[in-house]
């Protein structure tokens, strides 16, 4: 993995200093909130309902032991013992005091971490597939290109000030596990004749106005990719609309303009862009790949794990469920579920993080990620080693074996937290997945990803859930929208709108009544919820849920 140069660290501590210094204005009162607002934005500090929240860049969501040990640190020095995994690989503290602040900054430069460009109208934190690097099914390791593209946005003097947000996805694998349909530049690794490079997707995003990303180019070499973004988001950055904060995302420009005219002044952009970078970007590019050499794997019989297997019924279930296939022999890669049942979905004690920090450095050549769907991933670990895992795991209650599963739920914060929502996501994940869990039928169920947004900016990703939630202010009343159909993979689709919404009281029986639904009308137990949908269309869905009348209507129509 990537580690600082001494230009990162001198870089890092310079930007610290002087955020140092403007908190410092702001305590003694020689700055207003207004004007400290965007000094803080730059450093990834929020204000919420009822405190400022901390957002710390987790780059491509790669973490060692050392990384993760200290933020377990801030959450246990200077926030109230937690921290909370995002849909975009970061962590963030809900509770630090502005004096703190700098302290907490300082203390993750320490190992190589800072929270710059986490927030404000800049290319935020870079993201990428969990299993980067480890993948059975991946063409390369994406983590590079996130890295290079890391570099060059950090500080870039003319993407500063963008019209909105800006956000990058990057996949090595044909198997979407990086959303990359759903940002404003997603960026996939392919092959043609021999050759790898990239293709590159632009104008996706979810929000108020969600919408599918489309192909700017099928493939771009890697000697030109970084001078193709950097004239795609040029042209944003010139076209993009600043007179509707709404409207001002680069999925609206390409909609407005249309892709073919997008693509032309793209292309005429990077033209010149191509001969300013003059291959420095490749040079540095090698520096960086150089950092990305795999583990050296073991090579050891994974007897052990086998008979864990065959003789312990619990550990086979998680290992059916939290396990992925690895591209080295003898080894998997392990998914740490940050979902009990009935818990905040996301959420992690400092605890909890010291003991994960712990087996990556025993068992996972020292190396963690976080998933866009807020949980860890131990992406190397020796098969002969996940029964000792497993049992660590779960004496630190986090063995939950539900990834992937109706209870794997992926929530914003909502209005327990955020100044902008105006429902409640939290409580709503927790009675899901306890009423689930009560059921004993998640596994009956199999995969099945639901996402909660507390508000329109769907930072729940739930336009993309095959069952998506919008908690919404209807008369000061909390309702709760379901969308149905939506899938964040290499098959990308937004959810239709069921119908009417229900009330905080309504929503877990309502959810139920849609997988009874399914239960009742899919092939076979092998159709996922997804399949059986498209299959059926909406209409036995809107049936279980409002009734047999509009039921009718859905089929008729």
């Amino acid at each position: 993995m990537y580690r600082y140069t001494d230009f990162d660290t001198a870089f890092v501590a310079e930007r610290n200093r002087q955020f140092r210094q403007q908190v410092e204005r702001r305590i003694a009162g020689h700055l207003t909130e207004d004007e400290f607002k965007p000094l803080r934005l730059m450093n990834g500090l929020y204000l919420q309902l009822h405190a400022y929240m901390l957002r710390v860049a987790i780059p491509y969501g790669t973490l060692n032991s050392a990384q993760m040990d200290q933020l377990a640190l801030l959450a246990e020095k200077w926030d109230k013992g937690y921290g909370h995994f995002t849909t975009r690989q970061n962590i963030q503290y809900n509770w630090p005091k502005l004096r703190d602040v700098p302290d907490m900054l300082d203390a993750l430069a320490e190992v190589g971490m800072h929270a710059i460009q986490t927030s404000g109208n800049t290319i935020r934190n870079v993201t990428a597939d969990h299993f980067a690097g480890a993948a059975a099914d991946e063409i390369a390791d994406p983590r590079p290109v996130a890295e290079l593209l890391r570099q060059w946005s950090t500080d870039h003097p003319e993407f500063q000030f963008l019209p909105r947000k800006f956000k990058i996805a990057v996949t090595g694998s044909p198997n979407d596990r990086a959303v990359i349909k759903a940002h404003d530049i997603g960026i996939q690794v392919v092959e043609r004749e021999g050759r790898i490079g990239y293709r590159v997707l632009v104008g996706g995003g979810l929000g108020r106005t969600p919408m599918i990303g489309k192909e700017l180019t099928e493939f771009v070499p890697l000697a030109e990719l970084l001078p193709f973004v950097e004239a795609t988001v040029s042209v944003w950055n010139l076209l993009g609309r600043r007179d509707n904060k709404y409207k001002a995302r680069i999925k609206i420009t390409v909609h407005e303009h249309g892709i073919d005219e997008i693509r032309r002044l793209v292309e005429d952009r990077f033209a010149e862009t191509r001969q300013a970078f003059n291959g420095a970007d490749l040079e540095l590019f090698d520096e960086i790949a150089a950092q990305f050499q795999p583990p050296a794997f073991r090579n050891v019989p994974t007897d052990a794990y086998d008979s864990a297997y065959e003789a312990d019924p619990v550990f086979r279930a998680w290992a059916d469920t939290n396990l992925w296939d690895h591209k080295a022999p003898g080894y998997a890669i392990a998914q740490i579920s940050l979902k009990p049942h009935g818990q905040t979905p996301g959420d992690a004690t400092a605890d909890q993080m010291r003991v994960m920090a712990d087996l990556a450095r025993r068992f996972g050549h020292d190396e963690l990620r976080i998933s866009h769907e807020q949980n860890v991933v131990l992406p190397h670990v020796h098969k002969s080693d996940l029964p000792e895992v497993h049992k660590i795991l779960k004496a630190h209650g986090l063995a939950t074996a539900n990834i992937g599963l109706i209870s794997d739920i992926i929530a914003c914060p909502g209005m327990d937290y955020c100044a902008l929502a105006t429902a409640r996501s939290i409580p709503i994940a927790q009675e899901i997945a306890t009423r689930f869990d009560e059921l004993k039928i998640e596994h009956e169920i199999g995969d099945l990803k639901i996402k909660i947004s507390g508000c329109i900016n769907a930072c729940g990703h739930h336009h993309v859930g095959h069952i998506g939630i919008l908690g919404l202010d209807r008369a000061g009343v909390e309702n709760y929208q379901i969308t149905l159909g939506g899938d964040a993979t290499e098959t990308a689709s937004l959810g239709t709108r069921t119908g009417p919404g229900f009330s905080a009281e309504e929503i877990v029986p309502a959810v139920e009544r849609v997988v009874q639904a399914y239960l009742e009308h899919r092939e076979s137990p092998e159709e996922p919820f997804l399949a059986a949908y498209r299959r059926l269309g909406m209409a036995p869905f809107k049936t279980a849920l409002y009734g047999e009348e509009t039921g009718k209507k859905a089929r008729a129509a």
